[in-house]
């Protein structure tokens, strides 16, 4: 029988008893806790019952829809594989939960027992026999207990010319994933990996840092059709070489290369790799090297370019271009020329349409999980909320470290007003890519709005670092000049973000990004609405984004502004245009 944990909310105590109590009387048990107030913090109690659980049964009705804490114990249910959601009244699940086929109580008023109650034991059932079985089943092909772990290091760009580091990373960070993909194995993700590039550190200072065993570091020189690759494995207590090779080769050989170091490295620590983890290593996504070549330095472009800055997404595009020429089915490449039309179209204001190359990579690869985001920006765009959802969820599920679907599933989170469930998206996102301040400032408003002032200077801080280092690149970058001017106002340092707004204005006036988030700084630390709306007016002339459009009726940082008469017929005439209601209501 089950142990089922009941999810509900405080003012339906008394329906939550008489459920646990009927499903208590056949067999199963049930754990629930009547003493919970809404909003309080899991206890370490209740944390236990619902990880012990083989079933969280979630009672939606039109109180809990509306309960945080009841929304993530059935979060837990759904990321675990063990929700069992019913409804009472034909309540409507909230975002995130309606892909779920739920279990119809009707309008059961606690007597008796409820409509669909025996459809509701079959699922508590089956999702315990499903449990046993999923076990059973893959207990041959288990994964092995983690016995190392291991920080790469960016290769060292030996070529004597500096644009040939996009080469260098691209196979240090291959290298990453190759070996994330073995079980056994605990590697240090690429963003903090990244952080040792260019110092000078002793290995066993790196490992110690990171609490790694084994590092490994190595050089690549790359000249015409000739490539030279060194590694060495070293171990992080003893500073000993484990093992090192050095690799000349022709260019052509740069995959055979890629895979001799990930399964000499697996040799070396004495793993096993499972058969599904050997395929995942020796799976490029193209055969052509040439075409790698290129997507290598679109790849370089989408990670370390100037973020915000349209020419870094039209360089992707040009480059993506040219390599699914080279490789017609090349996944990758077509889902990064996506993600960079994605911007050019919606952050940028251009005519693109990202979602022929996204579906092509879909097409090639369904198991792409930046290519469901392309297509989940585009179901909400077309009102499809729920289809879009299940986009985001499928993205998550493929990769739930990937930036782009943390990026988005935090983002549509926001536009729906979950502001306080968005917020660990949007730090996952922001610790994933060390040039994106977008997240860090989304942060900024996220905990402002939640009065989490230390949250928010941290937030602020990171937003403004990252600004600064995108400024250095590029002075001209009017987006990071208004994340800047934005994250020194909430930080109380007016007078900067005075000075950033303005050279923001008389560098890039036409950018619609740069436009909306100076406004945002104008309304909550400057105090003159009136610039305001002058600032927002070419941003609703040519917003083109349904999308968008929701996104500025819930931020709160607009909030004292929604009254004024001209920000108001600024708002309708942009719906009226985009074909939406023209009320200025918040949903």
């Amino acid at each position: 029988m089950a142990r089922v944990f009941l999810s509900y909310a405080r003012d339906d105590v008394e329906l939550a008893k008489q459920l646990a109590e009927l499903i208590g009387q056949c067999g199963h048990s049930v754990w629930w806790d009547r003493e919970i107030q809404g909003g309080s913090h899991f206890s370490d109690e209740i944390d236990k019952a619902l990880q012990d659980a083989d079933a969280v049964l979630v009672l939606w009705t039109e109180t809990s829809v509306k309960s945080s804490w009841v929304q993530d114990e059935a979060a837990e249910g759904r990321d675990s594989g063990r929700l069992v959601p019913v409804v009472l009244n034909g309540v409507r699940p909230p975002l995130g939960f309606r892909q779920f086929q739920s279990i119809d109580l009707g309008n059961w008023t606690g007597r008796g027992e409820p409509h669909q109650f025996e459809l509701l034991l079959r699922a508590l059932e089956k999702t315990d026999d499903g449990k046993a079985a999923s076990a059973r089943h893959t207990q041959p092909e288990q994964s092995q207990k983690v016995v190392h772990s291991i920080c790469v290091l960016p290769f060292a760009n030996m070529s004597g010319e500096a644009e040939q580091e996009y080469f260098s990373d691209g196979i240090s960070e291959d290298i990453i994933t190759d070996l994330s993909n073995v079980s056994a194995l605990s590697v240090i993700a690429r963003n903090t990996s990244f952080t040792f590039k260019g110092v000078s550190l002793d290995v066993k200072e790196v490992a110690e840092k990171l609490g790694v065993s084994h590092v490994l570091e190595g050089s690549v020189r790359k000249a015409g059709n000739r490539v030279r690759i060194t590694a060495q494995l070293i171990d992080g207590l003893k500073g000993d070489h484990v093992w090192a090779a050095r690799y000349d080769r022709d260019l052509t050989d740069i995959f055979a290369i890629q895979d001799e170091i990930s399964n000499a490295i697996v040799d070396a620590l004495k793993v096993k790799l499972l058969p599904e983890e050997k395929k995942a290593i020796e799976s490029r996504g193209t055969s052509s090297v040439e075409a790698y070549n290129v997507y290598l330095m679109a790849r370089q472009q989408w990670i370390s370019g100037t973020f915000g800055d349209p020419r870094r997404e039209e360089a992707i595009v040009k480059l993506c271009r040219q390599a699914t020429t080279l490789d017609p089915n090349y996944a990758q490449a077509w889902a990064l020329m996506a993600l960079a039309q994605l911007d050019l179209k919606f952050v940028h204001g251009q005519e693109q349409n990202a979602l022929p190359a996204a579906e092509r990579a879909l097409e090639i690869n369904p198991n792409l999980a930046e290519a469901h985001c392309i297509k989940a920006r585009y179901l909400e765009e077309e009102g499809h909320a729920d289809e879009a959802e299940q986009q985001m969820r499928t993205a998550l599920r493929l990769d739930p470290d990937c930036w782009e679907a943390n990026r988005e599933v935090a983002r549509m989170l926001f536009r729906h007003g979950r502001i306080q469930d968005a917020i660990p998206y949007f730090e996952k996102a922001a610790s994933l890519m060390d040039t994106d301040w977008s997240n860090p400032m989304m942060l900024i408003t996220c905990y402002d709005s939640q009065g989490d002032e230390k949250q928010m200077r941290l937030a602020a801080q990171k937003a403004a670092e990252r600004a600064e280092r995108a400024l250095a690149k590029d002075p001209t970058n009017g987006t990071a000049m208004a994340v800047g001017a934005y994250s020194f106002a909430m930080s109380g340092d007016r007078e900067r973000a005075r000075e950033w707004m303005h050279r923001a204005l008389l560098l890039d006036p036409e950018n619609l990004n740069m436009r909306y988030n100076l406004a945002c700084t104008i309304i909550r630390q400057i105090g003159d609405l009136d610039e305001a709306v002058t600032v927002m007016e070419p941003f609703f002339e040519r917003l083109n984004s349904t999308t968008l459009m929701r996104h500025l009726e819930v931020d709160p940082d607009l909030d004292p502004i929604r009254d004024d008469p001209r920000f108001k017929a600024q708002l309708a005439s942009a719906k009226k245009r985009l074909g939406m209601h023209a009320t200025a209501e918040r949903s």
